[in-house]
């Protein structure tokens, strides 16, 4: 009966200590994100959140389609990717639930080319590459239209290049998946490319791009968190570092008009 009550006591004792240290201890908040400049972004808040005991472990992807998957399935606390538009577009296709969490960021989409210095250049027939995810093609087309060179009759981030209206050039369009499009640029005459992608191909969206969207975007980049978690303090805690003036300041300095901080 002495042993037992030992016993007793040890284990009780164990799993006090357990959750004092759980009270009191580190927690760790896993977000899923894309390279640059989503998880150059995330760094920046790393002190932010350690001085409020939260370790934040940063999963780096480069394909968009595993941070809504591993999202949805509770392998991570947070993702950081996407625009509203392909949020949407993936939740009615996957069933995901999800919600954003806080805007952070604008990657302004480019056309960017290696045969043509200007869109006035452009032969007719010419070949532009462009996002495969039907929200990132809307957006393709709606900057192309915006240019001049192309008509839709859709307006919305539903366009296809089936809702091209006029295409006085002929212009000829191939979907190729967003993170490989900077690397057939060689292969065609133009290319549609996200910012993120663009700048991890030594692209300077500046200096290289074309054309390129404004900061009236509506493509603005957000944390997405499961249905319901948006109160956890821990996902608060990340979403006022994320939207703090150091991220600002950061993203104004280090990036130089290539990302915008979202109003």
């Amino acid at each position: 009966m002495k042993a037992f009550s030992l016993l007793l006591c040890s284990l009780l004792f164990l799993l006090t200590g357990c959750a004092e240290h759980a009270k009191h201890g580190k927690s760790t908040l896993k977000v899923i994100a894309t390279a640059i400049p989503h998880a150059e972004i995330l760094e920046q808040v790393k002190p932010m959140l350690k001085d409020e005991n939260i370790d934040l472990e940063i999963i780096v992807v480069d394909d968009f389609n595993i941070p809504n998957r591993a999202l949805n399935d509770r392998e991570v606390d947070a993702n950081y990717f996407q625009h509203l538009p392909f949020l949407h577009e993936q939740e009615k296709d996957f069933g995901y639930t999800l919600e954003p969490l806080a805007p952070v960021h604008i990657e302004p989409m480019g056309i960017y080319s290696l045969r043509y210095d200007s869109l006035g250049d452009f032969r007719t027939g010419a070949t532009i590459a462009i996002p495969s995810d039907p929200s990132n093609e809307a957006r393709a087309l709606a900057l192309l239209e915006k240019e001049g060179l192309i008509t839709l009759k859709k307006k919305d981030a539903t366009a296809s290049v089936l809702d091209i209206l006029q295409n006085p050039r002929k212009l000829k369009f191939i979907e190729i998946d967003s993170p490989l499009l900077a690397r057939t640029l060689k292969d065609v005459d133009a290319a549609a490319i996200n910012t993120n992608f663009a700048l991890q191909a030594g692209l300077s969206p500046q200096k290289d791009a074309l054309a390129i969207e404004d900061a009236q975007s509506r493509f603005v980049n957000y944390v997405v968190v499961f249905q319901g978690d948006s109160q956890r303090e821990d996902l608060q805690a990340l979403k006022k570092a994320l939207r703090s003036d150091k991220v600002r300041e950061f993203i104004e300095n280090h990036y130089k008009g290539a990302v915008l901080p979202a109003s």
